[in-house]
């Protein structure tokens, strides 16, 4: 019944998907990957939705404002901290351990994290394609599993940076 329900609406999502992702700036994929997710919670908790493809338009507009939210939440500063454009010799350090403190993280984050955001910030530049293929995992949960390892990332380094910051 759950095959027969996910094949039903798998071309209906990626439609939704496709319609409603460029708006948000996000990509069509991560949105899928999102509303699947959705989908299969809510399977586990209450069953089948009564309208199915009533439920998926609705977890797609709503995973859309979920975004939306987010990136509103997100401004980038005015300035960067630590602005590599000036190449003395304290720059040039700072810039270094700065480098070295983020790949330390990265070697010590769980499970294929560390491979993912390896792979991410290689100097080869990979597509997305190229990291799938490498890791074995299919490029569409690239996005998702990229942003989840993200977080755990920024989770890791805040005792780092906030430990760092003057206090008075």
């Amino acid at each position: 019944m759950t095959h027969d329900l996910l094949t039903t609406l798998h071309p209906l999502l990626t439609a939704e998907a496709s319609a409603e992702a460029h708006a948000t700036g996000t990509e069509p994929g991560d949105l899928e990957q999102a509303v699947w997710l959705r989908l299969l919670e809510h399977l586990a908790t209450d069953g089948p939705p009564p309208d199915p493809h009533g439920w998926l338009r609705r977890a797609v507009r709503a995973e859309v404002r979920r975004a939306r939210r987010t990136t509103r939440r997100e401004q980038p500063y005015d300035s960067d901290p630590a602005d590599d454009t000036e190449h003395g010799p304290e720059q040039l350090a700072l810039t270094a351990a700065r480098h070295r403190a983020l790949r330390e993280a990265v070697h010590r984050l769980p499970g294929r994290c560390s491979r993912l955001l390896q792979a991410l910030l290689s100097p080869r530049d990979l597509t997305y394609r190229e990291i799938a293929g490498e890791l074995g995992i299919s490029q569409g949960s690239l996005g998702p599993e990229r942003s989840r390892c993200l977080g755990c990332l920024r989770r890791l380094l805040t005792p780092e940076v906030a430990a760092r910051e003057v206090r008075g």
